[in-house]
This record gives C-alpha cells, structure tokens and sequence, in this order.
C-alpha cells in the first residue's frame, strides 16, 4: 500500500473562512476581552444542550477546577472518578484540596461502572465526576440516583460528549454540572476553552465569581458606584477572550455537522472491523448517541507497540488514551497502586485510539483500515481476512 505523503492526525480542528473572519471582526471591535462574544458563546451553549445557565472558562480544566470550587469541595473530602481518562479529571479535585477516588470502568463501554461507584462511598465522599470517556455518555441515571440516595453532587465531565445524547437529551441537561473542552481536537475548538453549563443559580454564581479573581458586585459595592467592586473570595484568571469566543460561535452553527461526520466515520470503521477476530470494536449503552470524540478498539494477542510504531510509520496518528491516572508519578507518590482498577488496567494495555475528526477523507479513512488489518495480520495469532 502507498504511503501517504502527509500524516493524518488522530485528531485536529476544522476551521474554516467563516470562522476565521469572525475572529477578524471581534479583532476589530472594541471588545478583546470580557465582551459581549462571552455571552453570546454562554447562551448558545446553554440553549443547545437545554441548560439554564453556563459560564465559560479559559480551558476545559479550569472549568473543572471551578465546578469542584462550586460544589464545596475541600480539605478532607473524597470524589469517585475514572482512572481511564485526562489527569485533568482528577487534578480538579487536588487543586482544592480533596481526595481523589478511583472506581473501575465498565469492560463495554470504558466508562466508569455505577456498581463501582457505589462500593466506593464512604462517610467523606462529596462529589462524582463521571466522564464521558470517547464521546460515549456515562451511565448518568444510575449516576445521578446514587448521588440523590447519598447527597452528592455530580459534575459531568463531557470534555469528549459536547453534541452526544444521552435518552433523546443533549449531554449537559442531566447533572449537577457539566463540563465541556473547546480544545481543537473536541468536537469544536475555541483553541483553548471550556465551560460549565449547569441548572443550578447558585453554582453558575459561584463560577462565574471564581473565573474572575473572586470579584462579585456585593450589595455595598453597588451602593458605592460602578468603579468599587469587591474580592469576596481567593479566585483565578480563567477567563475566556472574546476571540475565542467568536470563534466558538462560529463553530457552533457547524456542531451538528461535525457530529453526524464523527458518527460517519465511526461506522467506517465498525463495518470495517466487526467481524475481524481478535479486535474488539466499542459498544454503545443503550439509548446513547455517541459524540465519537475518539474511536478505540482493544486488540488481543497481537504486539500493541508494534502495530503503534508500524503505523505511525505509514503517517498515521494513531494514539492510545489513557494512561490509568494513578501510574503517573505524581499520584503514585501519594499512594495509589498498581492494581487499584483491574478492569480499567486491562483495557489500556489492549487500546489504540484511530483517527477521527471531520476534515478526514474516505480515501483516508480507508489508508487507515487497510494499514490496521495489514499490520495486524502480520503481528496477530490470528488470520485476518
């Protein structure tokens, strides 16, 4: 097979004309930043996904850290999360001081398993933070039930799912507080960003007083006059320019094309590789659309690295997502071990992550088949046909 002459990421954003002259029109407009392309990037979110309120942040991890910040989450509190997923899900929690909790996943659909989540409560867990690991929706009924029976509050980690349905509804109309990234490989791109989108007036109060140094307009602040304002609270900088917000309006109008082509792709791929022995294609739960941030298979009996290094060869960005969270050095220096989620442990030895976004070509898309079977029939036990 000839080698491409280019390489074809795993992931990238698509931008075109259109969005690069509205950035060239906020450019030229007397807001670059805490303007009104904020709010006009806020509300369509919100309108899209069915939510009351959203507030937008300079990236998708500061949001997190903001929604932890919202929900009270301190010094001596645990919070459940995935161990197959960004570090990012669960820094959030280290940044204001809690206790981070791994649950496994479920071997179907990668995404962390309700029955896990359960066995890991304890009289100090304040919080959930499911994600919704490659564009595939968390189980979040059952999510949302064990947080009401035990009075936790649920931030939806959706960095991967902006777009996907869960039950007919957009994700972001089911949890306590949503997260979505704007970074340019998600399902659109603001080039950095992200936001919370939430139905709760107190938290959105809360995040958008943490995004901006802690400041808020006090009752005596406003009996001051409109240069006083106050700091009530130790905030941050995490807010978003109205460049990138311009550009995250653009996209906006484009998301659901983005969609149904991730959704192409992706079943490209299945009927590509459905009935090849010894490939394991991902499974959706029921009554869930997948967004298809990513598309990965588990492959058994075969060298992995392999077929990694042979494609990467052939210009093909084939990744692995994730690293289980607790092997990085960091958090096995506050003590969690090997082992800790077998499951999930499992799965990543066997991942490969294959290109997906919507600027692929089908003549890509089959370079990229056609390399995966090739290599995988000379480095498996198997006989690919």
């Amino acid at each position: 097979m000839e080698k491409f002459s280019h390489f074809i990421s795993y992931g990238r954003q698509s931008v075109d004309e259109e969005d690069i002259q509205t950035v060239i029109n906020t450019l030229r407009s007397p807001f670059l930043t805490q303007g009104p392309r904020i709010v006009e990037l806020e509300q369509a979110v919100a309108n899209y996904v069915g939510a009351k309120y959203a507030v937008a942040f300079c990236n998708g991890t500061a949001a997190l850290h903001g929604a932890c910040y919202a929900a009270g989450i301190g010094a001596g509190d645990e919070v459940i999360t995935s161990p197959i997923t960004f570090a990012a899900s669960a820094n959030c929690v280290r940044y204001v001081g809690g206790t981070v909790v791994f649950a496994d996943i479920d071997a179907v659909t990668y995404n962390i398993d309700p029955v896990q989540i359960s066995a890991k409560i304890t009289e100090k867990t304040k919080a959930i933070i499911p994600v919704d690991f490659t564009g595939q929706p968390a189980n979040i009924d059952e999510i949302m039930a064990i947080a009401k029976e035990h009075n936790l509050v649920v931030i939806e980690d959706g960095a991967h799912s902006f777009g996907a349905e869960y039950k007919g509804r957009k994700v972001g109309a089911q949890a306590d507080m949503t997260m979505f990234s704007f970074h340019p490989v998600k399902p659109i791109t603001t080039a950095e960003g992200g936001i919370i989108v939430t139905d709760n007036e107190e938290y959105f109060k809360k995040l958008l007083k943490f995004r901006s140094h802690g400041i808020e307009q006090t009752p005596y602040a406003l009996e001051q006059g409109d240069w006083y304002y106050e700091m009530t609270d130790l905030g941050y900088n995490y807010r978003m320019t109205d460049l990138q917000a311009a550009l995250g309006v653009s996209q906006m109008s484009k998301l659901d094309a983005f969609i149904q082509r991730r959704r192409e792709i992706a079943e490209m791929y299945t009927e590509a590789l459905k009935d090849v022995e010894g490939i394991h294609i991902p499974q959706q739960l029921e009554d869930t659309e997948s967004g298809w941030h990513l598309y990965m298979i588990q492959i058994e009996n075969a060298n992995r690295k392999q077929i990694f290094e042979e494609m990467r060869a052939a210009n093909i960005g084939v990744h692995v997502h994730y690293i289980p969270v607790y092997w990085h050095p960091y958090y096995q220096q506050l003590g969690y071990k090997k082992g800790l989620c077998p499951v999930a442990e499992d799965w990543y030895e066997k991942a490969l992550t294959l290109p997906i976004h919507p600027s692929l070509t089908d003549k890509e898309i089959e370079y990229i088949i056609g390399n995966l079977l090739a290599r995988y029939n000379a480095n498996s036990e198997y006989n690919v046909r």
